[in-house]
């Protein structure tokens, strides 16, 4: 499951990980980020939790691409990553490199309450 919601008046988009994720998953959350992000603003910060995340297919990574591209365009400031164990990673880290630009600022945290205290800095 792939859960993506906005709090406009936080200018804050939360997207969670959770069980084994796969290819119809991550469609379905390029789509509903589509809607999501037109209700924040440039500048909107992103909370990614992949703290209950089992597995994710190989074949979602051209989504997750996307995802990434389309926080870009908007115009994200700020991504906060929940990754509590280093080796689901899953690739984030790399992707990043790519698909947003230089000006974004990436903090990785292993909780949720750590993600949080980030955030509100």
């Amino acid at each position: 499951m792939v859960q993506a919601e906005a709090d406009t008046s936080k200018n804050l988009l939360r997207v969670t990980y959770a069980g084994s994720i796969g290819l119809e998953d991550t469609r379905r959350a390029v789509e509903d980020l589509k809607g999501l992000l037109t209700g924040l603003a440039p500048g909107f910060r992103l909370l990614t939790d992949l703290s209950r995340l089992e597995r994710m297919d190989l074949a979602c990574v051209p989504d997750m691409e996307k995802m990434m591209d389309l926080c870009d365009c908007k115009g994200v400031e700020t991504v906060v990553r929940v990754i509590p164990d280093p080796q689901k990673d899953i690739g984030f880290n790399i992707l990043s490199l790519f698909h947003y630009s230089r000006q974004v600022r990436i903090i990785t945290c292993q909780t949720l309450p750590e993600a949080l205290e980030a955030l509100a800095a």
